[in-house]
């Protein structure tokens, strides 16, 4: 392994916060912006963001859900009329009071998330059962003054997509918000090579204003979990709040039943510390904004050169996201330049290959050599991204299935916990008793894993209402 290239970044063992730091800088995926807590994605990071576009989007489109936008600043007021979602996010919203030259008669919330105004629209369009059920999704940014802050992972202003629904039952609603749990965990599990653990959030951790809330986390290779994305079955909280009121079919008045779902760009820091080593990133194929890269080997010799950008256009033609790197940088270079950006594939080619009709292909995820025929190289290509992606997302798995231990001990779970695992145990469900394990470790619970277990509590000794997973969060 080329020394100086390992020495670009951190160990990933011993510092992983600045192994973290160090890989999303120095793979142009991102960089600070002017304004503390803001990130500038860069064309490399955010063309991760758009292949996660581009799979929800017809994801939600299969299923009904259409595109909208809606406004960035929303009245106090509205915030206010929840107020269990108004003291959810007080500590976290940013203000405009001054704007036009004077001071505003009404205060201007820049959104935290779109439920208040979404709802104020809603009420507005929605009149009769025939109008049910209205799925709305937007994709923008919101704002959330974060104290702590590191980019992708937790950021004052991000990007993600808001789906927002209202149904005529509450059933519906429910059968909504898991529906979208699933969505997500396939885009995820599909797409990024990334298992998730998924369940109901408990009382004390669900979203501000819902009934249910049910979330996806992903273990990062330190043991500590990523909240990669929620579902929120918010009852009529919202409905009655903003007035949401239908006839149904017998003719009378009813409140809806609203939910809404999100994932962010916090995607991105999971997809970087799932799967990320020692040489940098490691991007799954399907998610890879580059598939394959080719490097030519002795370019100043006749037909390299030539014969490269022949294999770009086969590539490139059957929609294999590729890149042809000619320029003159060395061939060392360029092996650790696209390793740490991880791209899945480098494909060499120089004289003897061109000779034998082959090219030599490179896996980013095992390092292997495999020699791929020129004549068949978009149909040997692809088989072998499907191959890596399969190989990661089963390295993911297990590195999930290694990460989690059970125990009834509390001293068990909390030096568990403590080693970089995710513990699996009993909880009565007291809001009381969760916070209690949080002050005294700041171990929190993450989703619940099942019900009606006759067991005591791991902390308490009461009767346990669930399993649940307990874990450090980003």
């Amino acid at each position: 392994m080329n020394k100086q290239f390992v020495n670009e970044l951190a160990d990933i063992k011993t510092d992983f916060a600045q192994w973290y730091t160090d890989v999303i800088l120095k793979t142009d995926m991102v960089d600070y912006g002017p304004v503390k807590g803001t990130m500038v994605i860069k064309p490399y990071g955010y063309a991760v963001w758009e292949n996660i576009q581009h799979y929800l989007d017809k994801e939600f489109k299969k299923r009904g859900v259409q595109n909208a936008y809606f406004p960035l600043l929303i009245p106090e007021s509205y915030l206010k009329k929840e107020s269990e979602h108004v003291e959810g996010f007080a500590p976290e919203v940013a203000v405009v009071t001054y704007a036009g030259g004077e001071e505003l008669s009404e205060k201007l919330i820049i959104r935290p998330t779109s439920e208040t105004i979404i709802c104020e629209m809603y009420a507005k369009w929605i009149k009769s059962y025939r109008d049910l059920p209205m799925v709305m999704n937007q994709w923008c940014n919101v704002m959330r003054w974060e104290k702590t802050t590191r980019p992708f992972l937790r950021t004052s202003e991000f990007l993600w997509q808001e789906g927002h629904t209202v149904q005529a039952s509450n059933e519906d609603a429910k059968k909504d918000a898991q529906e979208m749990l699933k969505v997500y965990s396939d885009c995820l599990r599909n797409l990024m090579a990334i298992p998730t653990l998924t369940g109901r959030k408990t009382e004390k951790e669900k979203f501000a204003g819902a009934v249910e809330t049910y979330s996806l986390e992903a273990v990062m290779k330190d043991g500590k979990c990523l909240q990669a994305g929620t579902t929120h079955n918010l009852g009529q909280n919202f409905a009655k709040a903003s007035n949401i009121r239908f006839l149904n079919k017998n003719g009378d008045l009813e409140y809806g039943y609203s939910t809404s779902w999100g994932v962010s760009t916090r995607l991105i820091g999971a997809l970087v510390m799932v799967h990320g080593d020692e040489r940098g990133l490691r991007m799954p194929p399907n998610i890879a904004p580059i598939q394959a890269v080719i490097v030519p080997i002795a370019n100043h010799k006749p037909g390299v050169n030539e014969k490269c950008q022949e294999v770009y256009n086969k590539l490139n033609k059957a929609e294999i996201r590729v890149k042809f790197d000619n320029s003159d940088n060395t061939p060392g270079w360029k092996f650790n330049e696209y390793e740490m950006k991880g791209v899945p594939v480098r494909l060499e080619i120089g004289p003897r290959d061109i000779e034998n009709n082959v090219l030599t292909a490179v896996r980013r995820d095992t390092h292997e050599k495999v020699q791929i025929n020129l004549d068949n190289v978009v149909s040997e290509l692809n088989d072998l991204m499907h191959i890596i992606q399969d190989n990661m997302l089963k390295q993911a798995e297990e590195n999930l299935k290694t990460a989690i231990v059970e125990t009834d001990d509390f001293d068990e779970l909390v030096k568990a916990v403590n080693d970089g695992k995710v513990v699996l145990s009993y909880h009565c469900g007291n809001n009381e008793c969760e916070e209690a394990i949080k002050q005294k470790t700041t171990i929190k619970t993450r989703v619940i894993h099942s019900y009606n277990e006759a067991h005591k509590c791991i902390y308490c000794d009461k009767s346990s209402k669930y399993r649940i997973y307990f874990g450090k969060q980003y």
